[in-house]
């Protein structure tokens, strides 16, 4: 019962919220808040207590969630960012409402299902559940056009990679893996298991926004704050990452996705990093950075680091969380999110500055903040493998304390001119969950230190990566908006150019010429096939008048002739009725002495 309860009361209290509307717009918030405390209080017990569900679904197939040790890292993470985005959304006026809080909570059930299936078949559902409730909340403010495109982009893409999935389950059927369990995937059969490793890796990839998909997570920045904060730092662009944490023995079976994954996310998180450099809009370059960050876990499950991949996951989330929250303040406050018009942004609203700081901190992997920690685990882990790996790790930390450096110092600096365009003020109800991340983000540092550090980074390596961050975030500061910046990475490496030109033009350009084909062939058979049809109607009709009509006037005449003959015995006389029977009877003997 604590799991289903972990999932059905986020779930129902979500649907009744966003099928009720405007009608409990004014409850909504604490509602949603009070439904997010009871599902971080069942997760809670649910890490604890690891419970376990299995029950059949379809013939064969099971339906299965169950708690282990990384799941109940999970359910703690989307539970306790989902109660933070929950009540920081409460202090903005567009989004309290009951279908933002319904959907941020159907999306968290989704979540929760998605981190604690066993099987693949529960996967998928959730998988789909919590696509669809992503395109709904990046579009929430649906009436403006671009918010609509840009929901459509992200859907779009994710679903092509969401493709993998179901080729995935298919090859573990075909490979001798009936239930789909989660467990058994490493068990199938060649060459299956080779096209199950594939889908997999794909969809996560997609998912995650690592290259080449990482794209779409650009065009997700035109949701509110909240949004940015849920899905893209802490949730479901780390459920692709998860995924591959979690079926890390499917990638090292095959022998060849285990340095495809990791090459991959050392890739992202080099480029995507100077990406991140390169950006003048604070939501952009935390954008780029969720991307870079999140290749760290993908490069983890790659080199086998699974440990390490899930503290980087917690860390990550807690402090990505943290930065998308404050920058979501100041855009209600200020209502820009350039980089340049925030100048002075921290000290005219200095607990949004000094937690945004943090975050930023932690981002950067100075000691003894998260990520210091947890990135060293999986540099530990890549060097195991491959020195090459961990050059390409060390070298996108030292480009995250870039960009991590360059937000502060933009937000810190005097104010250039008067500061406003929004409404002048951060709410109350948007500093607890401010305070409450930063603290996460600062003391999950600590608490990760002696769990990283068996089997884990040797003290050189933890000493490096704290000089190099520490020298980076003090030269980047001296140079200020001086920093060399690739602005050529500026439309994050033409990804969706290249995505219109490769597949968006050639498919639009297979759709007007199949459209033509239908127009020239089949609609011209139709049309064909229908005038004959016409036609033959015509003729039948003509031939109808002729010959049957004309049948059927005949048999009228001749009818009404024999009426007329029939009428002229009925004279009325009695005496002739009696001569008329006895010539009938007269006939009638004549006819039986005849025959016999």
């Amino acid at each position: 019962m604590l799991l289903w309860s972990l999932i059905v009361v986020p779930l129902v209290a979500g649907g009744l919220l966003a099928v009720a509307g405007c009608r409990v717009d004014r409850a909504a918030p604490a509602v949603g808040g009070l439904v997010a405390a009871l599902v971080l209080g069942l997760a809670g017990a649910a890490a604890l207590t690891r419970p376990v569900v299995d029950a059949p679904l379809f013939a064969g197939i099971r339906a299965g969630l169950g708690v282990d040790g990384l799941s109940a890292l999970m359910v703690l993470t989307v539970a306790g960012v989902t109660l933070a985005v929950v009540v920081f959304a409460a202090g903005e006026a567009e989004l309290r409402t009951g279908r933002f809080i319904g959907l941020v909570l159907i999306f968290a059930a989704a979540m929760l299902v998605t981190v604690t299936a066993t099987t693949l078949a529960v996967l998928l559902m959730a998988w789909e559940v919590m696509g669809a409730m992503s395109w709904a909340l990046i579009g929430y403010h649906w009436k403006t056009p671009r918010v609509v495109e840009a929901a459509h982009a992200a859907f779009l893409t994710t679903r092509l990679a969401d493709v993998g999935l179901y080729i995935a389950a298919g090859a573990a059927l075909a490979g001798g893996v009936g239930s789909l369990g989660l467990d058994g995937l490493a068990a199938t059969a060649e060459p299956w298991l080779h096209v199950v490793a594939a889908g997999l890796v794909i969809a996560a990839l997609g998912k995650s926004a690592q290259l080449p998909f990482s794209f779409w997570l650009s065009r997700a920045m035109e949701g509110p704050g909240p949004v940015s904060a849920l899905l893209h730092s802490a949730t479901m662009v780390a459920a692709g990452a998860y995924l591959l944490l979690r079926l890390a023995p499917v990638l090292d079976e095959t022998g060849w996705a285990e340095s495809a994954v990791a090459w991959i996310g050392a890739a992202t998180a080099v480029l995507l990093g100077l990406v991140a450099v390169a950006q003048t809009d604070l939501k952009q370059l935390l954008a780029a950075s969720t991307c870079a960050q999140i290749g760290f876990m993908v490069l983890a499950a790659g080199v086998g680091g699974v440990f390490a991949g899930s503290l980087q996951l917690v860390a990550h989330a807690a402090t990505k969380s943290l930065l998308f929250l404050g920058a979501g303040a100041w855009l209600v406050a200020l209502g820009t999110k350039r980089l340049g018009e925030l100048r002075g942004a921290a000290r005219t609203y200095p607990l949004v500055g000094v937690t945004f700081t943090v975050g930023a901190a932690t981002l950067a992997g100075l000691p003894p903040l998260s990520l210091w920690v947890t990135k060293d685990a999986v540099l530990a882990a890549a060097l195991e493998r491959s020195p090459a790996l961990y050059a390409a790790g060390l070298t996108a930390a030292v480009v995250s304390a870039v960009y991590a450096t360059t937000a502060v110092w933009f937000v810190w600096q005097p104010a250039a001119g008067e500061l406003a365009g929004g409404t002048g003020r951060v709410s109350a109800l948007m500093r607890p969950p401010l305070v409450g991340l930063a603290g996460a983000a600062a003391v999950l540092g600590l608490l990760a230190v002696p769990l990283a550090l068996e089997p884990g980074p040797k003290w050189w390596e933890l000493a490096l990566s704290a000089v190099l961050a520490a020298g980076t975030v003090a030269v980047t500061w001296w140079l200020g908006d001086r920093v060399p910046a690739p602005r050529a990475l500026a439309d994050w490496l033409g990804l969706e150019r290249i995505a219109h030109t490769i597949v968006v033009r050639p498919t639009l350009a297979l759709a007007r010429a199949l459209a033509r084909v239908d127009d020239a062939v089949i609609d011209g058979g139709v049309t064909a096939v229908a005038r004959a049809t016409r036609g033959a109607a015509a003729g039948l009709d003509r031939w109808g008048e002729l010959s049957v009509d004309g049948m059927v006037r005949g048999i009228a005449t001749g009818a009404r002739a024999l009426g007329r003959v029939a009428r002229r015995p009925q004279t009325g006389q009695l005496h002739q009725y009696y001569a008329q029977t006895a010539a009938v009877l007269a006939v009638l003997a004549l006819f039986v002495i005849v025959l016999r």
